[in-house]
């Protein structure tokens, strides 16, 4: 057909003896083959028509006499840049569940202080075992909150959650030092020999009395219990 001919449903099945279906099919069987391209374009009036192009060979745009029509470039977006990762957070030593539970409340209640300090759920799981590192240094959740809210800069949060980590983990403070569990009360030693003057004396393991230990001159002599 001449270029610009009309070869809709309606017009192809009143030039040839096949009905609309069997035309609507074999249309649909060479455009899937390639020897047919429709594209919908619009035209001078604004009407939108469907332009259909023959292929003598498949993957080719046109026949020899049409050039291939240049693509139409779709509006794509700026590729957004991938967000940067949060520094590290300490680790606690044991991250009991109760532990990490206290450490989420905390960094659920910053906003409370300032409301820049929103944090997203992906934000709060990785500080969550900064802030439970904290705790476990005998540290009231009170406290932590502080640390985490005092001084602020005055200027816009725009990650508000590198802020935190980095106050996680720059002002870490040391563990505390270790102290004995105390006896609890009501608990009677069992009676033992001090090793220096032999005199009895009630205390958890056998060593010196609390003469001896209290001074630097052991008892002379030894008193006989009774």
């Amino acid at each position: 057909l001449p270029g610009g001919a009309p070869i809709d449903i309606r017009t192809l099945a009143g030039r040839f003896p096949e009905g609309k279906t069997r035309i609507a099919a074999a249309l649909r069987e060479l455009e899937a083959h390639g020897y047919l391209r429709r594209t919908c374009e619009r035209t001078s009036g604004g009407r939108v028509v469907t332009r259909t192009v023959s292929c003598n060979q498949p993957g080719r745009s046109g026949t020899p006499d049409e050039p291939r029509p240049k693509p139409r470039r779709a509006g794509l977006r700026e590729a957004e840049p991938p967000r940067r990762a949060l520094p590290a957070v300490p680790q606690p030593a044991y991250a009991a569940p109760d532990l990490l539970r206290s450490a989420v409340e905390v960094l659920a209640g910053l906003r409370r202080s300032d409301p820049r300090l929103l944090l997203s759920v992906a934000d709060v799981e990785h500080l969550t075992p900064g802030a439970a590192a904290w705790l476990e240094r005998d540290l009231p959740p009170s406290a932590v909150h502080h640390a985490l809210t005092a001084d602020l800069p005055t200027e816009p949060l725009h990650r508000p959650a590198a802020l935190v980590a980095h106050r996680l983990a720059t002002q870490l403070p040391p563990m505390p030092p270790f102290r004995a569990p105390a006896a609890p009360e009501g608990v009677r030693h069992p009676l033992q020999n001090c090793d220096v003057c032999d005199r009895a004396y009630r205390g958890p393991e056998r060593g010196h009395c609390p003469a001896c230990r209290g001074s630097r001159q052991p008892a002379a002599t030894a008193q006989p219990f009774g």
